[in-house]
């Protein structure tokens, strides 16, 4: 394991909305006996509403900050130890701070899924307020793709097989 992973060990997922995070995550953890949380549904689950309704009721800018103090206290606590596999939310390693903490604090791999993948893994889901218009869509997608380039690792999203995406990150130099 390298000295970065083992000092703080968190693993954090990155990527734009449908890539996979969660349910890369969960199944990650499982195999490394980790435990896994998904940034965004610890959010729900504090504010008791979905971050549809949040965007909607209190616009994106106070989603972002409710996003930033829970990827901070997630983080605190791989700094004492617990290791943790992170599903973050596809804007979140976009905010300089939350990169900044992540960087610091384990390492990063982004999901790189194709666009048209994406858009038709997150179609039909209500809950993506950022997915409701194709337009900005791709264009949001675009717009990421820097930020997920800066992730320690990146791994390719190719079809519908989760196991797959995990056996390759189980490949990666850091186990």
């Amino acid at each position: 394991m390298i000295v970065k992973l083992a000092r703080t060990p968190g693993i954090y997922l990155v990527g734009f909305m449908g890539s996979g995070k969660s349910t890369v995550g969960r199944l990650l953890a499982d195999r490394l006996g980790w435990n896994f949380v998904d940034l965004d549904e610890q959010i729900e689950a504090e504010q008791n509403m979905k971050i549809a309704e949040i965007f909607d009721r209190y616009g994106e800018p106070y989603f972002r900050e409710l996003e930033r103090e829970a990827l901070r206290r997630r983080v605190r606590a791989i700094q004492r130890g617990e290791p943790t596999v992170v599903a973050l939310g596809g804007g979140a390693f976009a905010q300089p701070e939350n990169y900044a903490l992540v960087e610091d604090n384990g390492i990063s791999i982004w999901l790189d899924i194709p666009l048209e993948l994406a858009r038709r893994r997150v179609e039909q889901d209500t809950n993506r307020p950022l997915a409701r218009d194709p337009e900005k869509f791709r264009e949001l997608y675009e717009a990421r793709r820097a930020s997920y380039a800066r992730a320690d690792y990146r791994i390719e999203v190719t079809g519908e097989d989760p196991e797959a995406v995990v056996e390759a990150i189980l490949k990666l130099p850091v186990f």
